[in-house]
């Protein structure tokens, strides 16, 4: 039976189109699920939108419209990324409007409220609108939100329903100590410990329905809609078929997935590292695998914002540069843990330098001189993803710049033995010797087309098509000027 491996993106809220930001995240998440099944493992692969909540709700008003048909047009958005971006075809993509996910999140709370850690009060708080969080006053500057400075911070009194996180303070100290790798960077993880042991307070999972009605339904209570984050976190479960499945005699994903792992930005770290944990803790299921947290994408030392001007959109990169030259960029050039900096004109220089010059030139110089001068196709031995030590090293821990800087060694090396074998001269004095130096090109170039498979799948087909077929392939990746 072949292992199994679960993981997951955030959910992007549809209150705008998808951003560079998102795209980063999910082809980091794409390339470990590719990779994974490249290892002969069962990979189930989540992603999808998040569709509830009062910052959707007053867009969807904003706009005159109502919030279903607001939000079924920019899940068709996110759900197009797909094709965009080349993520495998295995992915499932959730809404949390489908109504199964919606019994998911009912069944969940019961189970919460059941185990004790569901109470109801009346209480006052500062909220973001923004991040759809509660805000304490040291996590404010000048009365705003670090992260949205732009939405003035709301005070709410009403009665809600509250979840204790308060009671899972030791419980997710332990869970940390007793998994160091938890969560990925480090400094991620001692953000996050430091966090927790500061003390939680409970937070609010509900809104009154006459306020805010775009919600799950509160089951047994019909004044209340579930908080966003309570009702989203659920997808992670949900799309397992949590906990339904089992009772249908269908084949029960969750037992066999989860625990899974979570990829997220770092503005997200609070929701998966601790709430999310405590959820589970208080519903009595397994905590997460592990967390991957990613930093932000900036654009000349600027935080992206619409407001600046200054927002990558993904789908016009892939249109003028192709999917596989945006996967590579953001694999390798936007460092997978830290803040990163992304400009139109360093990603030109990059895609010139590296895939027109560099890959896609060594392609084309080697099937050159295969299609000039081998009468049949080279007997290639395909090699697996696994036998390639040093580049599965870095994938196994998420290190994608540097598992294609071990790809990019192989492409220099290929380009040096060119030089200093000189085939194309070769073939005039010693034609058996240059076609054996051909073949031999032609093997390495096999060689970079599984390494590239779970990064740049588009390329690693063509590249595989041309040297079967001993033919040349299209330009992969034409010049810019």
């Amino acid at each position: 039976m072949p292992k199994r491996f679960y993981l997951t993106t955030t959910l992007p809220y549809v209150n705008a189109d998808p951003h560079i930001g998102f795209a980063l995240e999910i082809i980091q998440a794409d390339i470990i699920a590719r990779y994974r099944e490249l290892l002969g493992e069962e990979v189930f692969f989540n992603t999808g939108t998040d569709e509830h909540g009062l910052k959707i709700y007053r867009k969807a008003q904003e706009l005159n419209r109502g919030p279903q048909e607001y939000v079924d047009e920019f899940a068709s958005k996110f759900k197009n990324l797909q094709n965009i971006l080349g993520l495998s075809e295995k992915l499932n993509f959730i809404r949390t409007t489908n109504p199964e996910h919606k019994k998911s999140a009912q069944k969940f709370w019961e189970i919460c409220q059941t185990n004790g850690f569901i109470y109801k009060k009346d209480y006052q708080v500062k909220y973001c609108v923004g991040c759809e969080l509660e805000k304490t006053d040291s996590e404010l500057e000048n009365n705003k939100c670090a992260i949205h400075p732009n939405l003035e911070i709301e005070l709410i009194s009403e009665e809600n329903y509250f979840f204790k996180f308060s009671s899972f303070q030791e419980k997710l100290l332990d869970l940390y100590n007793k998994n160091p790798d938890f969560v990925i960077p480090n400094s991620r993880l001692n953000e996050i410990k430091s966090f927790v042991a500061r003390g939680l307070e409970d937070f609010s999972i509900s809104r009154l329905k006459n306020k805010m009605p775009w919600g799950v339904a509160v089951p047994g209570d019909p004044e209340h809609v579930m908080y966003v984050w309570f009702d989203a976190l659920v997808n992670y479960i949900s799309c397992l078929g949590w906990p339904f499945d089992s009772a249908q005699d269908k084949p029960d994903n969750f037992v066999k997935f989860w625990p899974g792992v979570q990829f997220a930005g770092k503005d997200n770290l609070r929701q998966q590292a601790a709430m999310w944990q405590a959820m589970l803790l208080a519903a009595g299921l397994p905590n997460s695998k592990q967390i991957i947290i990613h930093g932000f994408i900036t654009s000349a030392g600027q935080k992206m914002s619409k407001s600046l001007g200054n927002v990558i959109d993904p789908v016009k990169l892939v249109a003028e540069y192709g999917t596989d030259a945006l996967r590579y960029y953001l694999a390798r050039h936007v460092q997978p843990f830290e803040d990163s900096d992304f400009t139109l004109e360093k990603f030109k220089e990059a895609y010139n330098a590296n895939l027109a010059n560099g890959l896609g030139n060594l392609v084309s110089r080697v099937m050159k001189m295969a299609t000039d001068n081998l009468e049949k196709p080279v007997e290639i031995n395909w090699r697996n993803i696994s036998d390639f030590a040093d580049l599965t090293k870095y994938l196994n821990n998420y290190e994608y710049s540097q598992a294609l800087d071990e790809i990019w060694k192989h492409i220099a090396k290929h380009d040096e033995y060119i030089q200093e074998t000189k085939p194309f001269s070769l073939i005039k004095t010693d034609p058996d010797q240059a076609r054996e130096i051909i073949a031999k090109l032609v093997q390495g170039l096999a060689d970079l087309a599984v390494c590239l498979e779970p990064i740049m799948p588009s390329t690693s087909a063509k590249i595989k098509q041309a040297v079967q077929g001993n033919k040349m392939p299209e330009a992969l990746f034409p010049r810019k000027e």
